[in-house]
């Protein structure tokens, strides 16, 4: 009998908040972590964490992610870009090395959607390597596409979904705040928007196909917009900043259709802080049909200890998935993971 052993590669706000959850889980550990940040690198996690070590194995920060796969971890957390262009050498690095991966950047939720010949890629050289990989989170991954396609198991039809998801940023690390553009002025978010180099959001095309594929809606047309959320008071987050006047969030809106008809409505207004301007948040889920669905959750999931549970509670699937690349309807029903590791990843008694 052994544990699951996980390297991770991405120590920020994402990165240490898993290590912190699965360090506090039975049948796991953690061998190393990859993260170049000068202040991290060469350190104990138990250190920087300021956590006890105990009788677990020691866990240092390299710069050097071929070392640390070189121990053949069962499997890799990925917790660093959002998009499949920018993951891919780093999941193929990791698949090539024989080790599974799991990764939290939302565009690999339904990689496909965007980058239909990368996926291809790993899904062969996964196969190849007898490994799989699998993107989650909370959104893309949850809330606001596999939740619907689970409501959806009790009708008998579905004509249109709506989602919607009213959340915090706050609990996010530096680079959403930079996807987000929190903090810049509304000229800098105009221009962010028509060049292309805001993202906003990441994950609209990729609930939409996850969605669509689920309950056989063949979409034929996506669109998505962006508008600023322009805060009348100072806001501050842990790792983001928006005086008065500047971009505390974006409100997201998608829509999919089908032959000219919306069949899929996506709406997600995010910002840091919301309590400061009065705005409650919220999870909701309106399925249109036979029988009607509607569901609230009040207040919202909390978006970054949400990202960090779906990781950790995935995690032991991944290892036992079959080899390729593997999207949540190909896995087991989530659910938050208090038994042992090794027995769900390795099959033990």
């Amino acid at each position: 009998m052994r544990n699951v052993t996980v390297a991770l590669w991405g120590f920020g706000a994402m990165g240490s908040g898993i290590a912190r959850v699965l360090l506090e889980r039975k049948g796991v550990d953690i061998i190393g972590v990859c993260d170049t940040h000068p202040a991290k690198e060469g350190k104990s996690i138990y250190a920087l964490l300021d956590i006890p070590q105990g009788e677990r194995p020691e866990a240092l920060v390299t710069g050097d992610i071929a070392a640390l796969l070189a121990k053949k971890p069962d499997i890799c957390v990925v917790a660093t870009n959002s998009f499949v262009k920018e993951v891919y050498p780093k999941i193929m690095q990791v698949v090539e090395a024989g080790v599974n991966v799991l990764t939290i950047a939302e565009e690999m939720a339904w990689p496909s959607a965007q980058s239909p010949e990368l996926a291809e890629k790993m899904d062969r050289a996964a196969r190849a390597h007898g490994v799989s990989i699998l993107g989650t989170g909370i959104n893309p991954g949850m809330m606001m596409d596999l939740l619907a396609v689970f409501l959806s198991g009790c009708m008998t039809q579905v004509s249109h979904v709506r989602c919607e998801r009213v959340n915090s940023l706050s609990p996010f690390g530096q680079a959403v705040m930079v996807e987000q553009g929190i903090g810049i002025s509304v000229d800098e978010f105009d221009r962010g928007v028509q060049d292309g180099t805001l993202a906003g959001h990441v994950g609209f095309a990729e609930s939409a196909a996850m969605i669509g594929d689920a309950l056989g809606i063949r979409c034929d047309g996506f669109e998505q917009q962006m508008l600023p959320i322009v805060t009348e008071v100072d806001r501050k987050s842990p790792h983001g900043f928006a005086a008065k006047g500047h971009i505390a969030g974006v409100n997201m809106t998608a829509q999919a259709t089908a032959q000219g008809e919306e069949k899929i409505s996506l709406l997600h207004p995010q910002q840091i802080e919301p309590q400061l301007a009065g705005v409650d948040t919220g999870d909701y889920v309106t399925l249109t049909g036979t029988p009607p669905v509607a569901m609230a959750i009040k207040p919202e999931v909390d978006g970054g200890l949400g990202t960090i549970a779906m990781a950790c509670n995935m995690l032991p699937f991944v290892v036992a998935a079959a080899p390729g690349l593997k999207t949540m309807l190909d896995m087991p029903v989530p659910r938050c993971v208090m038994g042992d590791y090794g027995a769900i990843a390795f099959g033990r008694d």
